[in-house]
């Protein structure tokens, strides 16, 4: 008989701290999703077959969320003006982290690593424990939900308070859509919030939605009154977006072969705003739970 030699406990948790961490793919039908754990939580591709549906990269090959398909908006959304708040009466920083403006971006979630925590062939859950530091000074465990159907991707987002105060909090996703030359968008909408020359939002002007080609369109706004799921179509895929979060970012930059409709929870930088819960920042109590879910349906044309 030949001996098992058992694993010492260094390489038992090395493997298992691999497994946590290395990309995973869900199938369902023709519909494929990679995920990157390690890379701030993000979605590495979505396809439909080979064509993507998402900005899409084979997970080895994505060197950071920010070039990822999809990625989380936690514990805040967009931006965090001039990197610094006041909340309960303290005054509180955050470091910068994206080059070339005064402002925190898209929270720190995107930024670090999580860890899987369990998977089947329907769904895989991430993890993502924070401790207060220079980027947020309040504590605070994530979870991210992903699962995947013949004609839908579907993701989950959940934020526990595990400070002893309340903290402000605010969710999304920022997912990247393809570009191609018959992209159309259609969104019910109620209002749009102009902002300053660094996107900070300064007055909200009515808009009567979204419904045009994404060659005429160059926003980079956040928009308040989102009815119905946001309709995207071009000559591949009719894709509807829908979510339990009622505020949208919307980025349709001309020169780039990607736009994105990001559903968020507050408006951007809410926690500088008279009235922060007014434009959607949650203020969770200790032990508190926010979560937040959004639904991609596929159909291909």
């Amino acid at each position: 008989m030949t001996d098992v030699v058992e694993p010492d406990a260094n390489t038992a948790r090395s493997v298992r701290a691999a497994a946590a961490t290395a990309p995973f793919e869900l199938h369902a039908g023709a519909l494929r999703l990679a995920v990157r754990a390690d890379l701030g939580g993000a979605v590495a591709g979505l396809w439909h077959g080979e064509t993507p549906i998402l900005r899409s990269s084979e997970p080895a090959r994505l060197a950071s969320a920010h070039e990822s398909a999809m990625f989380p908006l936690v514990p805040y959304s967009n931006r965090l003006g001039y990197r610094r708040f006041r909340w309960r009466g303290k005054d509180h920083s955050t470091r910068a982290n994206v080059a070339g403006t005064p402002h925190s971006l898209h929270g720190l979630g995107w930024q670090r690593p999580w860890r899987i925590v369990s998977s089947s062939a329907l769904e895989v859950v991430l993890e993502l424990r924070h401790q207060a530091d220079a980027d947020w000074p309040f504590a605070f465990t994530a979870r991210q939900y992903f699962a995947l159907d013949a004609a839908s991707f579907s993701a989950r987002l959940q934020l526990t308070n595990d400070a002893d105060a309340e903290q402000p909090v605010g969710l999304g996703w920022h997912p990247y859509f393809v570009k191609r030359a018959r992209s159309r968008m259609h969104i019910e909408l109620s209002h749009r919030w102009d902002a300053d020359a660094t996107l900070l939002p300064t007055r909200k002007v009515a808009q009567h939605g979204i419904d045009s080609d994404l060659a005429h369109l160059d926003f980079d706004s956040c928009f308040e009154g989102w009815r119905g799921p946001a309709r995207i179509r071009d000559e591949r895929f009719s894709l509807q977006l829908a979510s339990s979060l009622p505020y949208l970012v919307v980025y349709t930059p001309p020169e780039r072969d990607y736009f994105c409709v990001e559903p968020v929870s507050h408006v951007s930088n809410a926690i500088h705003m008279a009235e922060p819960a007014a434009h959607g920042l949650v203020a969770l109590a200790p032990g508190a739970t926010f979560d937040a879910w959004m639904r991609l349906d596929v159909a291909v044309l």
